[in-house]
């Protein structure tokens, strides 16, 4: 609606004088209240903030007098060194997978010259085909100077999607209370079909399923599972559904039982994990051939809960997102002897391994399990599980804490011999049933010069 031509020119002239009070009127507000809060407090709001330098330069700097500050190195690498073909195709998954570059490769291709662009194209497919990678071939010309194992696992490392035969029951509840009756230490167990002595002598001994106390705190709900994938003997698989059926605490999938196959437990078992008992609280993974004082890591876990007050009395999931526990091994090489049956040829793989803890037996908390779930599904497999463990820590930017009281090597042999020694550690490698059996009422019932043995923190010395 239109008004007189000289109110018009009022209300213009009227704007123009009052337009700088609506911006001023909100600095006018601020500032009272912060001379109000100075007269109150005696102290200025912003005192508790440090104080910046004139001039701020960021650490990681080159300086010249020609150019302007630049990094000291780049944050990636755009290109390889060697040609290793695990390498390789690790290289393309965190190119693919880095959150600078991400935006940028939707769509593109990545480009090597010493690799074929079928074989590319292949070694990028969905893991979802198993069928037999005869492309491999093409880059690995030394392929037929392989160990058997390592070419059986060549030939089939881009398939990871296994089903499962065989399932365990009750290990952990699924209804409106599952996160309150989660296992506090859920015991994941490596095994072969054939082992039947080994997997009963940890259920009667330190693997009993149910409510375990500690030696000093109120210990917690302890569960159990078996990991296996299968036997060739069809006599062998058949005793073992028997014995799934009796005891309901196996976990078996449809690949072969090899060594090189363990990585395939891992990354498996962290799926079933998060997805079947998602709220246990720990975790511990180790062989069949191990001795656990269970008793002794349920105080330990609850203690290092304590440290960092993530755990009440009535708690049910902790809070240590990043905690694994081992006997941690640093600046390993890969073996390159072929009567080893650690052995990984150059051509494969370069470089030092990362940190990672011994496979013989680890502990880690759930909530790091389903990280490791995740981030797995962008680490190419590798033959070595630990190793395995140890480049999925890395991207995720955990280290693992080391721990004397882990003896993955057996104790030392130069150790002195001590009637209580065995009091000293949570986890031995390399025992048999039998010694199982012995141990277990060793340490149940320990000798009055052996009850206030405590954890070792160090290495023992001569």
């Amino acid at each position: 609606m239109c008004m007189p031509s000289h109110l018009c020119r009022y209300h213009r002239r009227i704007m123009l004088i009052c337009s700088p009070c609506f911006v001023l009127i909100p600095m006018y507000i601020y500032v009272s209240l912060a001379v109000t809060y100075t007269m109150k407090h005696g102290t200025s709001m912003f005192s508790h903030l440090p104080l910046l330098p004139t001039r701020f330069i960021a650490t990681g700097l080159n300086f010249s007098k020609d150019l302007a500050p630049r990094p000291e190195k780049v944050f990636w690498r755009t290109e390889l060194d060697s040609g290793a073909v695990w390498n390789f195709i690790q290289h393309i998954e965190d190119r693919r997978n880095n959150p600078i570059l991400k935006p940028a490769l939707i769509g593109a291709s990545v480009n090597h010259s010493s690799i074929p662009n079928d074989t590319e194209r292949s070694l990028w497919r969905s893991s979802g085909s198993c069928s037999t990678d005869n492309e491999i071939l093409n880059i690995m010309p030394d392929y037929e100077t392989f160990s058997t194992q390592m070419k059986d696992f060549v030939m089939s490392m881009h398939c990871r999607d296994y089903p499962m035969i065989l399932g365990p029951r009750d290990v952990c509840d699924h209804g409106p209370h599952a996160k309150t009756r989660a296992p506090m230490l859920l015991l994941a167990i490596k095994s072969q079909s054939a082992n039947f002595e080994n997997r009963e002598a940890i259920r009667q001994t330190w693997g009993r399923s149910g409510r375990v106390k500690g030696w000093e705190k109120e210990g917690g709900r302890v569960r159990r599972v078996f990991l296996l994938g299968t036997a060739k003997d069809s006599h062998t698989e058949n005793k073992l559904k028997f014995e799934s059926k009796i005891f309901g605490d196996i976990i078996q999938w449809n690949f072969t039982d090899t060594f090189f196959n363990l990585t395939l437990k891992d990354v498996l078992f962290w799926e079933w994990f998060s997805r079947r008992c998602p709220h246990a609280r720990f975790i511990f993974k180790g062989d069949d051939d191990v001795f656990v004082r269970t008793p002794a890591i349920l105080d330990y876990l609850q203690g290092e809960e304590e440290k960092t007050g993530t755990t009440t009395k009535r708690s049910t999931q902790s809070n240590m997102k990043q905690f694994v526990v081992g006997d941690v091994i640093r600046n390993a090489a890969p073996l390159r002897g072929k009567e080893t049956k650690y052995y990984v040829p150059k051509s494969f793989y370069e470089g030092l391994y990362p940190t990672y803890p011994g496979g013989g037996g680890v502990v880690y908390s759930g909530s790091l399990a389903h990280k490791l779930f995740e981030v797995s599904q962008r680490v190419h497999l590798f033959p070595i599980d630990d190793v395995y463990l140890g480049m999925c820590l890395e991207r995720l930017g955990v280290l693992p804490i080391n721990h004397p009281a882990f003896l993955t090597f057996g104790f030392p042999e130069d150790e002195p011999k001590d009637p209580c020694a065995i009091h000293t550690i949570l986890l031995v490698h390399k025992r048999s049933p039998t010694d199982m059996f012995q141990l277990w009422t060793e340490t149940s019932t320990p000798s009055p010069e052996c009850r206030n043995t405590t954890l070792r923190v160090k290495p023992r010395v001569p």
